[in-house]
């Protein structure tokens, strides 16, 4: 029923959307073993914090401008074989540090495959910057101040993500004004890990567009009511909420309550191959298990374009192919 239909991603992290079959070639590649975080296939964790340390080793094996064009063009033309017209790839400038890289080799790297998966199949992309909270508030604000300088034009956007148990929004506010001050548009990982608070934190403090994920926020009735007159758009990713058991399941999942109550939401995959998913997947649970008519789902792809962070004339040219 979803396959034939248009689709947009918002969310979705780079190197959490890394293949295990391209990662098994890097990883033979720089002779690194991959016992501890894969197995037959399959990332290997258990919970949050296993998560994000496995998210980690996987990122390890990319160490090259041309192992991010690769991993970029990569993930790009699978998206594009399920008639995805535009993704945002959240991408960090801390990790191309991390490995030796320099945020300019591991932008320039990613730029390439974004150039190489457009040519090959039009597929359209935006990189928007991410800051990592658990490396702190210093980290956070470094990766608004590459972002804001870096003139990369694929860069129009900022983020913050991570573990969501680590410190208060307040304390990562400054990096929000930068971006902000610097035109880019603003989405913050909230109401995941965290509960309704931190939903209420990030409108208050950030004042973003977007939130990732922010399906918590249905634990507080006004806060949903608030979301719904700002019009801030939820970047709602169920397979990966149900995976790392933010709920149990999806008949408990609250996208359609959010839909129904005046909220704009979106569809995403978040770090796909974790979380035994794709946008592919995604598209078919809002009408499998949240019974979304094929109009409701263009309508929310329709909301993720109107919600991009691109130019007025690229958004009127996505938003005339739905």
């Amino acid at each position: 029923m979803t396959h034939a239909l248009k689709k947009v991603e918002l969310h979705c992290h780079l190197e959490g959307a890394a293949p295990p079959a391209l990662v098994v070639e890097q990883a033979r590649k720089y002779n690194i073993a991959t016992d501890g975080f894969l197995k037959d296939g399959v990332y290997v964790w258990r919970d949050f914090a296993e998560f994000i340390a496995c998210y980690d080793k996987v990122a390890s094996v990319f160490r090259t401008e041309e192992d991010y064009a690769l991993l970029t063009e990569t993930y790009l033309r699978e998206l594009a074989e399920v008639n995805t017209i535009y993704s945002e790839l959240f991408v960090s400038p801390d990790h191309g540090d991390r490995i030796g890289l320099g945020a300019d080799g591991y932008f320039a790297g990613i730029s390439e495959g974004v150039r190489r998966a457009r040519e090959a199949t039009g597929i359209e992309c935006r990189l928007v910057v991410v800051g990592e909270r658990h490396f702190g508030p210093d980290s956070v604000k470094a990766a608004a101040l590459y972002a804001a300088r870096c003139q990369n034009p694929l860069v129009t956007g900022f983020n913050m993500a991570g573990e969501e148990r680590m410190g208060r929004v307040a304390d990562y506010a400054a990096a929000f004004d930068i971006a902000r001050e610097a035109g880019l548009g603003l989405t913050i990982h909230a109401g995941e890990v965290c509960g309704a608070f931190s939903v209420a934190d990030a409108l208050d403090l950030v004042r973003p567009a977007r939130i990732g994920h922010g399906v918590r926020a249905i634990e507080d009735p006004a806060l949903v009511a608030r979301l719904a007159a700002l019009g801030t758009v939820l970047e709602v990713c169920p397979g990966s909420n149900v995976a790392l058991k933010v709920f149990p399941d999806f008949r408990s999942h609250p996208l359609r309550a959010l839909k129904e109550a005046g909220v704009k939401v979106t569809i995403s995959s978040d770090d796909p191959p974790f979380f035994h998913t794709s946008l592919a997947r995604e598209y078919a649970l809002a009408a499998s298990e949240f019974g979304f008519s094929t109009e409701e789902i263009d309508g929310m792809t329709r909301t993720a374009i109107e919600a991009a962070f691109v130019d007025e004339a690229t958004r009127a040219r996505l938003l005339a192919l739905i």
